[in-house]
């Protein structure tokens, strides 16, 4: 396989494609995770909440899966994709090979202040593209990550990512009846902190709330990312130290890939 790669499941196999044969689709159920010389976080959790996003569109599914999975190299940065797309009615089951990109520890938020783009946000997939657009216009405006706020101003969710802050030292979500991704890497985190004996909090909270907060950004690439600037948003702050105890933390969980 190339360094990028996109594959079809096809009769039982992973098919190799180019990529101008998945014009005219849409996706409805895409999962992603970081894989570091064959190991990776929580795959069990990615591999749930691909299966029931996809639903029963594809018969084999459970194979598709095992195949993408026996895919990846074990050695070497890997940023492997999975999706169930819809062209002209039927279903699609991708394999996407991708190596990982430069990952970072921190990240810069801006808000997004126009409606929410999203039309399926407790589902990873259908909302891709929208989401793309809303990070691009946010490093336009010189952030790296975009910020979905509700209707009633409270934060929900990035772009790409999931958001938690700390309060002294207990650690906070947004309220769970928000609607958004059940990221797997905040699930990680939260899970951590319950086993910590660390008080876990959701909260419905406006940006201007989070004033000289710790703030975190959660995601399957760069796992957890102090937020370092909030673009017209709040001032941030960081505990010495936190952030690279929690980092190891959550990279001891990793696990060689099956």
């Amino acid at each position: 396989m190339s360094e990028s790669s996109i594959h079809r499941w096809h009769e039982g196999e992973l098919h190799l494609l180019d990529h101008c044969d998945l014009t005219d689709t849409t996706i409805v159920a895409a999962d992603s995770w970081l894989v570091t010389d064959g190991s990776t976080l929580a795959l069990d959790l990615h591999r749930q909440r691909f299966l029931d996003a996809a639903g029963a569109r594809i018969d084999d599914l459970d194979r598709f899966w095992n195949a993408s999975i026996a895919a990846i190299p074990r050695t070497g940065d890997w940023f492997p994709r999975v999706e169930v797309q819809l062209r002209g009615g039927a279903a699609l089951a991708v394999f996407r090979l991708r190596t990982a990109p430069a990952l970072s520890r921190s990240v810069r938020l801006a808000s997004h202040h126009g409606a929410d783009p999203r039309t399926s946000p407790r589902t990873k997939g259908p909302d891709t593209a929208a989401l793309l657009r809303i990070r691009t216009e946010a490093k336009a405006a010189g952030a790296d990550e975009a910020v979905i706020i509700s209707p009633d101003g409270f934060v929900v969710e990035g772009a790409y990512s999931a958001i938690l802050w700390w309060r002294g030292d207990a650690l906070c979500a947004p309220s769970l009846d928000l609607d958004r991704v059940h990221s797997v890497t905040a699930r990680s985190v939260i899970a951590l902190a319950n086993a910590f004996g660390i008080e876990v909090f959701y909260e419905s909270i406006v940006p201007a709330e989070l004033e000289n907060s710790e703030i975190w950004a959660l995601s399957a690439l760069h796992g957890i990312r102090i937020v370092t600037g909030w673009v017209d948003g709040p001032a941030t702050a960081e505990l010495p130290g936190r952030l690279a105890t929690w980092r190891s933390r959550l990279d001891r969980l990793r696990r060689p890939l099956p």
